[in-house]
């Protein structure tokens, strides 16, 4: 360091010390400027709480509707099925009754158009039904229940379909009941 600097710093620490009562009540007073930052800070981590817990009853709520309405959808999922399937119904009702005194050949033929009815509802709600007949046999989409000597198909193909099997747009509702050639 140079005289000059060594001069500067002594003569800067007398003044330091040389300083009046006046000047240093102002130093204490920046401690109270302390107390001020320490006061507004505390007042701004009560506001932060506050808010928190105003978040936290938002999302309480929020999950609490939420469940609500998952519920609601849960039970009235069905609704616009049930409500497109009462037609049917109706068309079922009205066969039975007159199929008292109807020849067997209209009563078959009406049961037919309802079968058709109810088969298009289904269809439109994205119901398939498998068509596995010459398909290699698959565990995941068939059931076994008879293997059949047949020279018609290789071993390993469905034969025949016992009771049909359906899929709901790319989920299997119900396999399909076939039986294999052997």
């Amino acid at each position: 360091m140079s005289e000059h600097q060594e001069d500067s710093l002594e003569e800067n620490m007398l003044s330091d010390n040389d300083s009046s009562p006046a000047e240093a009540e102002n130093n204490v007073d920046t401690g109270g400027g302390e107390v001020d930052r320490i006061a507004e800070l505390q007042r701004e981590a009560e506001e932060n709480h506050n808010r928190y817990l105003r978040a936290q009853a938002d999302f309480d709520n929020f999950r609490r509707r939420t469940m609500k309405e998952k519920e609601e959808l849960a039970q009235y999922a069905s609704l616009k099925l049930v409500g497109q399937l009462l037609p049917v119904l109706d068309n079922f009702q009205r066969a039975l009754h007159t199929g008292e005194g109807a020849d067997s050949a209209s009563f078959t033929k009406g049961i037919e158009m309802i079968y058709r009815q109810l088969s298009q509802v289904l269809e439109d709600e994205g119901l398939k039904p498998m068509e596995p007949v010459g398909q290699p046999f698959d565990p995941e989409l068939h059931q076994a229940i008879m293997q059949v000597e047949t020279d018609e198909y290789e071993e390993g193909i469905v034969v025949e379909v016992v009771q049909p099997g359906y899929r709901m747009k790319d989920k299997i509702i119900r396999p399909a009941m076939v039986k294999v050639s052997g």
